[in-house]
């Protein structure tokens, strides 16, 4: 039987029976068509992250769902899934991709650069160019210094490619650096790390680190030494994954050999006990517990969160039965299912505002102790004590765009408070 498939499949895509021009006409209009369809698939895709569908599918990113649902290989969903993002903030990439001015490839190069003010020139520019001109065009329009720096930002591995894609985040901004997307394509860079299988059950591992790194593994193979008088890395590796294991499992939910109960309950309805985390996680397995319509149980293991059943708001109770795992993307989800979508982007939108205002905070006190610390060694070259110094300075943290004399002047009154008629400091310079 398989002969005589194989003979099938042969004779059905054997074209030695065309003449040339036949085989020129036929495959020009293939890729005509290959363009149109790609066209298509990209508006398709667009749509389809615009409205999160893959998160009632079961997947937890539209990159998880190109490659477990679609098949498409990682690297054909990462571009894929790039240009859709792009086109949709700049529809005249549709038409582009479907006349074959542009191609995958060039997109991607492109997007992170694209604005609003420049996406129909640079786009016009760019086509039927290679991907070699499409750089080229690139470090025309957006020139980089040819120095290079002492210190030089790493690439993202591609690896981390469903992370990047994970957010619809969209496209664009003021300039390269500002677009979200400005992560560079797996097919520009080499990847930092690269896992690949060697044999049954035994892989190579190959990964740069820093200095620091190595010292702390040359420390490790030092304290194994009487264990590992080899230093066999990989079974470095392996002790050393155990004891990261054992201390993550007991920090993310209480994993620990002899589970204590909690004797002061807290007030915060919120909050979910350590007995309960351990409990649940060993439930669900360390995996989302989100399943679609479909019966497809969601895979993700990153990025986990203890999901209240019956939401906080309604009642819902911190118990093993009350509580479940869902990643991110999914617990979110399933909020936006109950309060609707408007309402979690209130949420959301007023935790960011809040965030940003904590950070905000913690910058203006870092300054401001900052400028304190500055008033410290003046003040001991006047013959204070460090503690005196210390006191003293707080007094400028009240005043941290001041100048360094301002600020000193600050910190003095506090020896000498207003009204009192004395400058002298110990040494008697002031």
């Amino acid at each position: 039987t398989r002969p005589r498939e194989g003979l099938a499949i042969m004779r059905a895509y054997s074209l030695s029976h065309l003449s040339d021009p036949d085989l020129q006409r036929g495959l020009a209009c293939l890729v005509a068509r290959d363009r149109t369809t790609t066209a298509s698939l990209i508006a398709h895709l667009a749509e389809f992250d615009d409205r999160r569908l893959y998160l009632p599918a079961g997947y937890p990113s539209m990159y998880a769902y190109c490659v477990g649902e679609l098949h498409l290989s990682e690297d054909a969903a990462y571009k894929r899934i790039t240009a859709a993002r792009a086109a949709r903030q700049f529809p005249l990439i549709f038409d582009a991709l479907a006349d074959g001015r542009l191609h995958l490839t060039a997109v991607g190069l492109l997007a992170p650069y694209l604005t609003a003010g420049n996406a129909a020139d640079l786009l016009g520019a760019a086509a039927h160019r290679t991907k070699a001109g499409i750089e080229e065009l690139i470090a025309g329009h957006f020139p980089q210094s040819e120095a290079m720096g002492l210190v030089t930002a790493l690439p993202v591995s591609p690896g981390l490619a469903e992370e990047q894609l994970a957010p619809r985040s969209g496209v664009g901004g003021s300039g390269p650096t500002a677009a979200p997307t400005a992560q560079l394509a797996p097919e520009r860079v080499g990847p930092l790390s690269k896992m690949t299988a060697a044999a049954a059950q035994r892989y190579l591992l190959e990964v740069s680190i820093g200095q620091t790194t190595q010292e702390k593994l040359r420390y490790i193979q030092d304290l194994l030494g009487h264990e590992l008088p080899s230093g066999d890395l990989a079974r470095v590796l392996d002790q050393a994954f155990d004891a990261l294991i054992e201390k993550l499992e007991k920090r993310k939910f209480a994993a620990t050999k002899r589970p204590r109960r909690s004797v002061r309950p807290s007030k915060n309805p919120r909050h979910i006990p350590a007995q309960v985390k351990h409990a649940v996680w060993e439930r669900d397995g360390g995996q989302c517990t989100f399943v679609s319509e479909a019966g497809r149980r969601c895979l993700e293991r990153k990025l986990l969160e203890f999901d209240h059943v019956e939401e906080v708001a309604r009642g819902g109770r911190a118990s093993v039965a009350g509580i479940r795992l869902r990643c991110r993307a999914h617990n979110q989800y399933g909020a936006e299912c109950t309060f609707g979508v408007g309402f979690m982007r209130e949420k959301r939108e007023a935790a960011q505002r809040a965030a940003e205002s904590r950070r905000r905070e913690t910058e203006a006190r870092a300054r401001a102790r900052a400028a304190a610390e500055e008033v410290i060694a003046p003040l001991r070259s006047l013959g204070f004590n460090n503690q005196e110094a210390r006191h003293a300075a707080a007094l400028c943290e009240a005043i941290p765009e001041a100048s360094l004399e301002d600020r000193v002047r600050r910190a003095l009154t506090y020896f000498h408070p207003p009204g009192r008629v004395s400058t002298s400091a110990p040494n008697g310079t002031l």
